[in-house]
């Protein structure tokens, strides 16, 4: 049988079924798909227009970036070591004010989308403002992503108010509608930047569309006294009032939950956007991984954005993820390393509605694939693959990334974007920063 690609590997980890590590095998490609995943020495029965040879690495489902803000890659480093309020409205928000527009926001996301294609990132779950440029940036690197319509009170530079908001994310949904790699989800940025009317009325308009709704939850201590002093009750209490709080939430962060709250998220089907290194850079507090996966709560694995990260680096994240989640739990059997890999893929793909297209090799679905290189100074011996990746894989590793079977990065080449022109661009936003 004639096929696009074959690619032949030392190991493949197909992520379903779980806790499976095939030894020499092969994954057959073909009109963008996964036609089988199968062993080396059947794999003769395809005849492939290209053939890949990775003897000495791990193939395995693209990673998923559950949540990040592409737009502020020009903000990395630009206001570290500080607390999140100070940083928002002291740093982060007047220097937004300064420098975000069209062009901002598309520059700025191309370069995201540059360094999440060479870390082994497929896809992306965004919230920013001129959405559009997000998603224009992501067409041209060729990457699959998840758009978020930003819905918040104040004005900016993309709109005026709520209403606006809301239009233009309307709009951009009916846009993108027949998109084969970009999606939609509501994004209101948070519970204390998004008033009640704004957030029933998505809470209506989700379930008619059927998206997902990603808002920042529960990330600070302050943030749920503020709630608490304003509406008297705590966020996610409120978000449970005004029907937002069931399968289609994707709450990101969730430092500050108790009991209950874990329980409800569970009984209701809320999933949980974990960002380890954003939480831990900002001091934002401990979401409970090991408590949150025990009790049934679908947790997936987000960078943040740039600016409180300061990196897209989700093999970079894993680790932090794993290791957190032990430390927190004082337990070193919690967040093991198959686990936290699952938080990176299949669980990241069931948050976002995309299950059934992404987030394991399986046949039918899309081909969304990277190569990483175990056989170098830094991951030798391998005795599993999966703690390998997990505990010891830089993001330098990654070799080669398909998405829908396009070879995006090949020998860690971009092949959809330009390297020397996103730099340029990038210095020049820092230029406009710096200089009154």
């Amino acid at each position: 049988m004639k096929i696009d690609t074959l690619l032949s590997a030392r190991w493949v980890i197909p992520i379903e079924p779980a806790h499976t590590v095939h030894d020499n095998y092969a994954v057959a490609i073909h009109n963008g798909r996964i036609l089988e995943v199968l062993p080396q020495i059947q794999a003769n029965k395809y005849q492939a227009q290209t053939h890949v040879e990775l003897p000495h690495h791990v193939v395995l489902p693209g990673l998923i970036n559950a949540h990040t803000h592409a737009a502020m890659n020009p903000l990395r480093g630009f206001a570290d070591d500080l607390p999140l309020m100070t940083w928002l409205q002291e740093h982060i928000w007047p220097a937004e004010q300064k420098l975000v527009s069209a062009n901002y926001v598309y520059d700025g996301s191309l370069h995201a989308c540059a360094e999440m294609l060479r870390g082994g990132i497929t896809c992306f779950n965004d919230m920013y403002f001129f959405a559009e440029q997000t998603a224009r940036a992501a067409e041209q690197a060729g990457m699959r992503a998840v758009i978020g319509l930003i819905v918040i009170d104040f004005p900016s530079a993309y709109a005026q108010n709520a209403k606006e908001y809301l239009h233009k994310g309307l709009q951009l949904h009916d846009q993108l509608r027949s998109n084969q790699l970009i999606t939609t989800a509501f994004a209101p940025h948070a519970p204390y930047t998004v008033s009640d009317a704004p957030l029933r009325e998505i809470a209506t308009l989700a379930e008619e569309l059927d998206i997902p709704v990603h808002m920042h939850v529960h990330e600070t201590a302050e943030e749920v006294q503020q709630s608490l002093q304003q509406h008297g009750s705590r966020p996610l209490a409120r978000l449970q009032q005004l029907g937002l709080l069931g399968p289609r939430l994707l709450a990101v962060h969730m430092t500050q939950l108790d009991t209950a709250e874990i329980a409800l998220l569970a009984e209701l089907g809320a999933h949980v956007l974990h960002c380890a290194e954003s939480n831990l850079k900002l001091a934002s507090g401990f979401c409970p991984v090991q408590q949150l996966l025990k009790a049934g709560v679908n947790v997936c694995l987000g960078t943040d954005g740039a600016a409180s990260n300061n990196d897209l680096n989700m093999l970079g994240e894993m680790r932090t993820a794993a290791l957190l989640a032990k430390g927190v739990a004082q337990d070193a059997r919690a967040a093991d390393a198959e686990s936290v890999l699952r938080m990176a893929t299949i669980n990241a793909a069931r948050a976002l509605g995309l299950e059934d297209r992404i987030g394991s090799l399986q046949a039918g679905k899309a081909a969304d694939i990277i190569a990483v290189n175990l056989d170098t100074i830094e991951t030798l011996p391998v005795f599993n693959p999966v703690s390998q990746l997990v505990y010891a894989t830089g993001r330098q590793q990654v070799t080669d990334v398909w998405i829908a079977g396009r070879h995006v990065l090949k020998e860690r080449i971009l092949t959809t974007l330009d390297s020397n022109e996103i730099l340029a661009k990038v210095r020049e936003w820092q230029q406009k920063l710096v200089n009154p």
